[in-house]
């Protein structure tokens, strides 16, 4: 059963250090934030039934980058859309995307396929990762993601996301609309 928290957890035993860190992130920050705590995530269909728990949007958070891996994206995309490559990539001006490698991901965002969350983009000091989040995202007051763990699930004002969290980790997203 999917019980949703008010905040951190009461006992941080075994918990990862970049788990903590992004609460401490929150708490820094006075978020408010809701947790639930689960067996990890690694299908969309279990990430449903989190969503129904949180009330709040699930989104795909997809690590992409360009041909040469040069360029890095963390992509933001409502759960129920279809990602093409070549949407984005003519919104983005480059010539083709690609998932970025595990290697990337846990260079620049500390996070592990599964875990892929914007969250990780406060572990980004040196703005490796570009941010891109469609336009659909925004259509909820909430949204759900996880805090750079996949056995932990937080529940978000988006308000927040855009007016505090983003500019304390000095990334701008790029909004885009996917069809």
């Amino acid at each position: 059963m999917l019980i949703l928290q008010n905040g951190r957890p009461d006992d941080e035993t075994n918990r990862l250090p970049k788990e903590i860190r992004t609460y401490d992130f929150l708490d820094k920050l006075n978020i408010e934030y809701q947790r639930i705590d689960h067996k990890p995530a690694m299908t969309m269909e279990v990430c449903a039934e989190i969503d129904k728990a949180l009330k709040a949007m699930i989104c795909k958070n997809l690590f992409l980058c360009n041909r040469q891996e040069t360029n890095f994206y963390l992509l933001m995309i409502p759960a129920d859309k279809k990602f093409k490559t070549k949407d984005l990539s003519a919104q983005l001006g480059v010539s083709r995307l690609s998932f970025g490698k595990e290697e990337y991901m846990e260079k620049f965002l500390d996070i592990t396929p599964g875990s892929v969350s914007v969250m990780g983009l406060m572990n980004d000091t040196e703005n490796n990762v570009r941010l891109i989040i469609d336009e659909d995202v925004f259509k909820d007051e909430y949204f759900g993601c996880h805090p750079c763990i996949n056995t932990s699930s937080i529940r978000l004002r988006m308000s927040d996301l855009t007016d505090i969290i983003l500019p304390a980790m000095n990334h701008i997203p790029t909004i885009v609309h996917l069809p």
